[in-house]
């Protein structure tokens, strides 16, 4: 039988997507591009580039830009930490991860945001080890009780003792990247074995308008060298750091792709990068960057589109909320968000769990997003085909009593054809009543708890406990930490 056509959205035409790609190019050549990082500036100066020394800014020519597009993968292939599951990025494959770097986790018994602490993390990402629609764990919280200066690595130290998903990650000092970059290649064993079988994401964001940091740029150099993916991230702010209109800030954003590409490229041709992408329709009337405004998703899939012109993979944070709680308002944003992204083909889509501008986890969120995702997941595959014919034989098989029930095609079709929830209600009024009148945030509660109680930690982790523990500490030790805080579930 013929495959089912996948539903998809677009926002821009053809001459659209081809005019904003245009002007980036003109952009980069004319208004050029601040690079602080003095190894990305000698990149640009090897390849002939012409470079304002006193602004550090780079002219980069459409030229360099088109080579360096060529040599880009439009495929990536990610790995979990055995080696063993391979997760496809690109083509309109589409992943899930928690939404990543939030700072505070709202507390399910107050309703109120505190300062996430070690056994936050780790409880995240053994409830995400568990979540099936969710492919990828990220670098979802910042631990409060270590210092700022090994939060980063720290964050992904915890995760890859408790859980096998690959990592979306990116780093905050520069320090920080070569003991992250240790890590993995401890797993792996050694770089080549890194490179072949990647098991992380590095994110990368660009200091809108048209920057790429010192920090941000070693992140792709590195990263482009040991074959690990780069996630390019523009944050455009619209009306404030970006264009105000829609179109303009997309003509930004692929500028400032643009820059990180051939930064990638440069440093090693062929290198993975990503174009993604966490844009927001700035709201002047609150000075907020709300995450689940529809303009800010409507960037999100239309910069999708133009990526997948250049035949490139795609990322975009969306699938998140705004609102401080889990409420009615959380479930539309994320609903709505998530949908788009899965219909614009988006292949790793960042936001599961988050509330609050980006800023806040919530692990009872988690598991509802997760039921999101899978409900999206189900909505791309489409109406399939099954049978020829589709249903006359059903009506010929089935008697005058037309009780489908009893067919074995029932049987065979019905869990391929359905999602089915763990968290929504779908009982009847009385047997709601009788279970206890609970809402879906209550309900959510009730499943982190189960499902933490199912989590089964990874037993290569444990193998690897050792290893990784030596790098943190040595790292922890050059930021004048002498012992980790306790870790709950170790000896399990």
């Amino acid at each position: 039988m013929a495959e089912a056509i996948k539903p998809q959205v677009r926002f821009l035409t053809q001459s659209a997507v081809e005019q904003i790609i245009e002007e980036a190019f003109e952009l980069l050549e004319k208004v050029g591009l601040f690079v602080e990082n003095e190894s990305a500036l000698g990149l640009l100066a090897g390849a002939g580039e012409k470079i304002d020394p006193k602004h550090s800014r780079v002219f980069i020519s459409r030229k360099l830009v088109e080579k360096c597009l060529r040599s880009c993968p439009p495929e990536i292939k990610l790995y979990d930490f055995e080696g063993q599951q391979e997760y496809l990025v690109g083509r309109d494959e589409v992943h899930f991860d928690p939404g990543s770097a939030a700072i505070k986790l709202l507390d399910p018994e107050r309703l109120e945001e505190r300062e996430p602490r070690t056994d936050d993390l780790v409880r995240l990402y053994q409830l995400v080890e568990t979540l099936e629609n969710l492919d990828f764990q990220s670098t979802a919280l910042v631990s409060a009780d270590v210092p700022k200066e090994m939060a980063d690595i720290y964050r992904l130290y915890l995760g890859f003792l408790f859980s096998r998903k690959p990592f979306v990650t990116g780093i905050f000092r520069v320090e920080s990247l070569k003991p992250m970059l240790d890590l993995l290649v401890a797993i792996r064993g050694d770089e080549k074995s890194l490179a072949e079988k990647p098991l992380a994401i590095f994110d990368a964001c660009p200091s809108p308008p048209l920057k790429w940091s010192r920090l941000t740029a070693e992140s792709l150099i590195q990263c482009s060298r040991l074959g690990l993916p780069s996630e390019l991230i523009p944050m455009g702010l619209t009306g404030a750091t970006s264009p105000v209109t829609l179109a303009g800030t997309l003509v930004q954003q692929v500028a400032e792709s643009f820059g990180g590409l051939v930064i990638c490229q440069l440093a090693r041709p062929g290198a993975p990068v990503i174009f993604g992408g966490s844009p927001a329709s700035f709201d002047m009337r609150k000075g907020t960057t709300p995450m689940g405004a529809v303009e800010t998703m409507m960037i999100d899939c239309a910069f999708a589109q133009i990526a997948k012109h250049l035949k490139l993979p795609t990322h975009a944070y969306m699938g998140l909320s705004d609102s401080k709680l889990v409420d009615a308002q959380a479930g539309l944003e994320t609903a709505m968000g998530a949908i788009l992204a899965g219909l614009a083909g988006i292949n790793v889509i960042s936001g599961a769990g988050m509330l609050d501008f980006e800023s806040t986890q919530s692990l009872e969120k988690l598991v509802i997003d997760n039921d999101i995702c899978g409900q999206v997941l189900r909505l791309v595959r489409g109406v399939a085909l099954r049978e020829k014919p589709l249903a006359l034989h059903l009506f010929q098989e089935i008697g005058d009593d037309f009780n489908f029930l009893v067919l074995p095609h029932t049987r065979k079709w019905y869990r391929q054809e359905h999602h089915f929830s763990s968290i929504l209600d779908r009982d009847v009024y009385d047997t709601w009543a009788a279970l206890g009148r609970l809402d879906i945030f209550q309900r959510a509660e009730k499943e982190v708890k189960r499902r933490l109680n199912l989590y089964q930690r990874p037993e290569l982790c444990r193998k690897k406990e050792a290893e990784l523990q030596a790098i943190m500490m040595a790292y922890a030790r050059s930021c004048g930490l002498e012992k980790l805080p306790a870790i709950p579930g170790l000896q399990a």
